[in-house]
């Protein structure tokens, strides 16, 4: 099963993600298919680029968001616009 999930990047107390898709089996930092977008929380505020279409596509092939990468879907109208598409 695909997840869209987050991958930490960045230095110590510095964190910034990646929103990846990935197997859901495997560790978090490893076994990503591709990369969709990043979340950087350290800048105020949050810095959030999201390839919309990849993320469509992901969402249309049955892949699952983890509760804090659909939080940051709904934040940017993602969540909305592939609801009206079903």
């Amino acid at each position: 099963m695909v997840k869209l999930r987050l991958k930490r990047m960045g230095a110590k107390k510095a964190p910034f993600y990646r929103i990846v898709a990935s197997d859901s089996r495997s560790p978090r930092d490893s076994g990503e298919i591709e990369t969709v977008g990043t979340y950087d929380p350290t800048k105020e505020p949050a810095i959030i680029n999201i390839d919309e279409e990849k993320v469509l596509k992901w969402l249309g092939n049955g892949a699952i968001p983890t509760d804090t990468v659909r939080g940051i879907l709904s934040h940017a109208g993602i969540m909305k616009k592939f609801a009206e598409s079903k």
